[in-house]
């Protein structure tokens, strides 16, 4: 059967799909060596004693290879000086046999000069394929068609360092989770719907979320049984990797931090903004201070709404400030995420789910309140009866448990929804965070966005800027190809800046550590929500005041957002200073928000 994590008030985004359940997994066992290819010797590194020739002098050090090849018989010459001030000498040959390795260093080993020699080995890129037995199925971290390109990322980064909060159901224990699974609590305020006895507590155990009878949690509720939906999630996360066991984690060097809202039908906004502000650091009475801040926080669930309750605003707002990134799901009613909370409040990244294929998911919210995608899977096809499982290979696989009611034994299941996307995009910004700690969250959401790929299927409605790739986005932030944000020459800002009807708005880049002029060839990039794009006029402002219009408005143009890239001839504005986005909405009845901007010197 199928059920649906739809509850009163605030729902699981995940739309649930049972498969057969897999057989319990023995305990983990030592990761499996990796055997590494057998390249031979075709240089040695010398290093040389101070205060002899060799040691400073090239000349030197050329013809003491010189008398080395003649008493070795081996065609040595020196090649070039390190850094450290050993010489490279090159054997002469693409594969010398050991023997003559051998006997090139016992020579140089017998120099009273020499204060070392080694033979100058391979190195290899330790981001292995995983060995984790259902690693196969895990589409969605390596296939080129639908998949977020996260193998890429291991090589720099696996998230060690960084706590990634999940306000979700809580923790069905896990052996491929207990490793990475750090201290949390619960949250639920009300003994009942906790299913504990005592309302909040230090435990953040899974209880169970399961409905025994339709209308049990309101009108139009059903019966289900138990989703153990932050399992789930956290696998996605931070499952253990390279144990020859189950999944594989995106940030598996990261640790989970469990953080229970979710019980019986549900759980309450007022829970779930003190679990906000108490994971990312922050003061709840009568709570004790949290140990172990998440600097990455994943909330796969929502309500419907059309505004962002104040008390999601405040903790969200608080979150981000005390530098948590906050990673929403977009919901699952194939409607504009507009209508749905805490999808819709700003500050967050917000995470439509698209397919295999590459398509929005046919249950996937959207529209301009979506900042980015990611995979979410679909167990089953559009047209298939709710509660049918077709295509289990093309879900989201993760940890889980086979309880019905109360915990049972682990297993492995695929599920579909926006919550299975949004930990994704939690996983790639605890890489992120641990590839470069200084990192804001605002850069992270930058980052993600401007690095992700365009959908290889279809998305009507709105997806954000395509589907993120993890690798792509962690070379950008560490120095390497892509879009990168903060790092010398490029500049960005991604805090939100409400645009109201019939009003102008700035926001601020404050650029620095640059020489000169600005260049003649400007970009800027821009970002901005809006219902009728039409409405605006946006205009970049030099730190002198001079402005450049980049878009006039147009009552011709009834479409949304403005995502664009323009190119300003800047060549007579100092570099240095405080550049501003001005967004001027000069009509009424449509209203949005400026979600980034950025400047490339």
């Amino acid at each position: 059967m199928a059920a649906s994590a739809t509850i009163i008030g605030v729902a699981a985004t995940s739309s649930v799909a049972l498969a057969a359940e897999a057989t319990p997994q023995p305990a983990p066992r030592p990761a499996a060596g990796v055997t590494l290819p057998s390249a031979p010797v075709e240089k040695v590194i010398v290093t040389y004693k101070s205060r002899t020739a060799e040691a400073t002098s090239n000349s030197a050090a050329k013809g003491d290879a010189a008398e080395k090849a003649a008493k070795t018989g081996e065609d040595l010459s020196f090649e070039r000086r390190l850094a450290s001030g050993a010489a490279l000498v090159d054997l002469g040959k693409e594969a010398a046999s050991q023997q003559d390795v051998s006997e090139v260093m016992a020579a140089f080993r017998a120099d009273p000069a020499v204060a070392s020699v080694e033979p100058d080995i391979r190195a290899y890129a330790m981001a292995v394929t995983p060995n984790d037995t259902e690693y196969a199925k895990q589409w969605d971290l390596f296939e080129p068609t639908g998949g977020m390109n996260v193998p890429g990322a291991w090589d720099t980064t696996t998230g060690s360092g960084v706590t990634v909060a999940v306000i979700d159901t809580g923790y069905a224990a896990h052996s491929d989770l207990s490793a990475n699974t750090i201290a949390g609590y619960d949250f639920i305020s009300s003994s009942a719907d906790a299913r504990d006895g005592n309302g909040r507590d230090s435990d953040a155990k899974d209880e169970g979320d399961w409905n025994a009878t339709d209308g049990e949690c309101g009108t139009g509720s059903r019966a289900s049984s138990s989703s153990w939906h932050g399992t789930h999630v956290a696998g996605t996360i931070a499952a253990t990797t390279h144990n020859a066991k189950g999944v594989a984690g995106i940030a598996y060097g990261a640790k989970v931090q469990h953080v229970r809202v979710l019980g019986k039908c549900g759980g309450s906004s007022s829970d779930i903004a003190d679990a906000i502000t108490w994971a990312s650091g922050g003061t709840v009475p009568g709570v004790p201070v949290n140990p172990t801040p998440a600097k990455v926080i994943n909330m796969s669930l929502g309500g419907a709404s059309s505004t962002c309750p104040t008390v999601y605003k405040n903790a969200i707002d608080g979150a981000v400030a005390r530098g948590a990134t906050v990673v929403v799901a977009a919901g699952n009613s194939n409607a504009n995420t507009s209508g749905f909370t805490p999808a819709n409040c700003a500050n967050v990244i917000t995470v439509a789910s698209t397919s295999r294929e590459g398509n929005r998911s046919y249950y996937s919210n959207y529209g301009t309140t979506v900042d980015v995608s990611a995979p979410g899977g679909e167990t089953r096809r559009a047209t298939d009866t709710p509660g049918t499982i077709t295509t289990p290979e093309n879900g989201i696989l993760s940890t889980l448990n086979s309880g019905t009611t109360t915990q049972s034994l682990e297993n492995y299941k695929p599920y579909q929804g926006t919550s299975m996307a949004a930990p994704h995009i939690a996983g790639l910004a605890a890489l992120l965070k641990s590839a470069k700690s200084s990192l804001t969250p605002a850069e992270i959401e930058t980052a993600i966005k401007s690095n992700a790929r365009p959908l290889p299927g279809t998305c009507s409605g709105g997806c954000g800027t395509g589907i993120a790739d993890a690798a792509k986005t962690v070379q950008a932030v560490t120095g390497g190809t892509g879009t990168t944000p903060g790092t010398g020459k490029n500049f960005t800002n991604a805090t939100d800046v409400t645009i109201s009807d019939n009003a102008t708005v700035t926001s601020s880049i404050s650029v620095t550590g640059l020489t000169g002029n600005a260049p003649a060839a400007l970009k800027v990039d821009v970002d901005v929500k809006h219902t009728w794009r039409g409405d605006l006029v946006i205009d970049l402002v030099a730190p002198d005041g001079s402005a450049y219009r980049l878009k006039n408005s147009s009552s011709n143009d009834s479409a949304d957002n403005v995502l664009a890239s323009y190119t300003v001839d800047a060549s007579s504005e100092a570099a240095n200073g405080v550049w501003k986005l001005r967004v001027q909405d000069v009509a009424s009845g449509d209203t949005g928000y400026i979600d980034s901007w950025g400047l490339t010197f």
